[in-house]
């Protein structure tokens, strides 16, 4: 339980520095803190503020964030958050499978343990639990309801086997790809999944996926939209890049001790400013930023940004004003991982071409049903789908779904298709080719106009070439971002100007001889 507030200490600011959070009409977090509260986990105002935004709901009763960060210095309560997260999915949000999964081994059993003893000592819970495995390796808690949570340390393997519905990554701040590629697919198959990622500041070339989260999160803030599917809060400081003499408005100063308020929201709750001070001097200054004042070491930075299309160049072309003139084309994309998918349009905008960010949400099944809607309230002219992409999955689906509707009385002839609603162009490589270059030409040629959106910003940032003989196309993999937004918004454009093959007229074989 928190201690008492005493006016006397100095105590922690309890709103983050760097917050993006997507809109939210309600939110399932009262409900996890007086859960917590049953069971004395007393939470700090800013674990109750991480709660209540990481678990807002839209208006049909999703998730509003598939993903949430929280950035913390050590020692400030993380635990907390996690606990009661946990708790919330089991006795809740009745989440079928919840991976809790850490760096080492130890990190994930300390979880365990703590999890356990809340859960076994409080009798209202522990009624519901059917068994608790401690067998080093395979820790879980299971439920009467058949619902699991189970423990694991992070290797290039684990998390592959399950399907799980909320993942919990602690230490995100050792994160990388090889993680990353075992966990993230056991949510594909999964309605309204979420992903929650805890740790401390980045420590360089560890920190690959906390790096990625941090840059939406700056992307988005800095264009004034929120990302659409992530949370992001992180207590830290702004540090002096040089010593600061006179005007100290744009940074914090690390020597203050309103500078570990401000990184610390634990500070005069369980942590102490006397602790921290001794903190200061028996570590070096760059380990106690770090360590304490948040100043992460982060693998990507704005000079390895914005590298096939300047960052200048792209927001000259920005109109808020701007829409897409009929007919319009649209295409859709999914990343190689098929945890997001995107739907873009393009339409002409007086001599250059509107591209804009329809739709950017997790997972791809919500796609055809979002492409029959804009198909019946647009009536475009394609919708555009890399054939060898991941989103060429879809094509049979989409098909289906954008056939004409029969009437009872219109027989179909036992041969005879149903026509489509649009048609569907499905590119080859050479088109995928052609479509990269051509939107390149468009930017610097200022035939491109957009609307400065968030998704589109983030992913043009970190996008990267693939050479494909003399010529190229977008980078998938190993880019840090969600690309699909850049990819859909290529191809949209591109299916503005393809030709689209009518289909033949059938001629009865005595017409030729009428």
């Amino acid at each position: 339980m928190a201690p008492e507030h005493d006016d006397s200490r100095l105590y922690g600011v309890q709103t983050p520095r760097v917050e993006t959070i997507p809109p939210f009409v309600s939110s399932s977090g009262q409900e996890a803190i007086e859960l917590a509260a049953s069971v004395d986990l007393v939470l700090d105002p800013w674990q109750e503020h991480a709660l209540h935004v990481g678990l807002g709901e839209k208006e049909d009763g999703s998730w509003a964030s598939f993903e949430v960060a929280v950035n913390v210095p050590r020692q400030n309560g993380k635990g907390g958050i996690i606990e009661a997260r946990e708790l919330a999915g089991l006795f809740l949000l009745g989440e079928p499978l919840i991976i809790h999964s850490a760096h080492e081994f130890k990190t994930a059993l300390e979880g365990f343990r703590r999890i356990e003893s809340l859960i076994t000592n409080y009798d209202h819970l522990r009624k519901r639990v059917s068994r608790v495995r401690r067998t080093t390796g395979e820790e879980a808690i299971e439920l009467l309801s058949g619902q699991r949570l189970r423990f694991l340390a992070r290797s290039g393997g684990s998390g592959r086997g399950f399907t799980g519905k909320c993942l919990i990554l602690d230490e995100d701040m050792i994160l990388g790809d090889d993680a990353m590629g075992a966990l993230m697919p056991t949510l594909a198959a999964v309605e309204d999944p979420q992903v929650w990622y805890l740790g401390s500041a980045g420590i360089g070339p560890l920190s690959v996926q906390l790096a990625r989260l941090r840059a939406r999160a700056l992307a988005a803030i800095e264009a004034g939209v929120p990302d659409p599917s992530l949370a992001y809060l992180e207590w830290s400081i702004n540090p002096h890049v040089r010593e600061c003499r006179e005007d100290c408005t744009d940074h914090d100063d690390p020597n203050a001790p309103e500078s570990v308020a401000r990184a610390n929201p634990a500070l005069g709750y369980r942590l102490s400013l006397e602790h921290t001070e001794r903190e200061r001097r028996t570590m070096g200054p760059e380990i106690f930023a770090r360590e304490r004042l948040g100043v992460g070491d982060y693998p990507s930075d704005e000079s390895d940004a914005w590298a096939v299309i300047g960052k200048d160049a792209w927001e000259a072309l920005a109109d808020d004003r701007s829409q897409p003139a009929d007919p319009v084309a649209f295409a859709i994309d999914v990343t190689p991982e098929r945890s997001h998918a995107t739907i873009c349009v393009a339409g002409q905008s007086g001599a250059a071409v509107h591209v804009e960010v329809v739709d950017n949400r997790p997972g791809t099944a919500w796609v055809v049903q979002r492409a029959r809607e804009l198909t019946e309230k647009w009536q475009p002219r394609c919708w555009v789908i890399d054939t060898g992409g991941p989103a060429g999955a879809l094509i049979k689906e989409l098909t289906d779904a954008l056939k004409v509707k029969q009437d009872d009385d219109e027989d179909l002839d036992e041969d005879e298709e149903p026509e489509l609603l649009a048609p569907i162009v499905q590119m080859k490589t050479r088109d995928v080719v052609q479509a990269a270059n051509q939107f390149y030409d468009a930017v610097a040629a200022h035939r491109i106009v957009h609307l400065d959106q968030a998704p589109l910003a983030t992913a043009l940032a970190g996008a990267r070439k693939r050479d494909l003989g003399d010529a190229w196309a977008w980078a998938r993999r190993g880019v840090g971002v969600d690309i699909s937004p850049l990819v859909a918004a290529t191809h949209a454009r591109w299916g503005l100007s393809v030709e689209i093959e009518e289909p033949e007229e059938e001629v009865e074989p005595w017409a030729a001889f009428g």
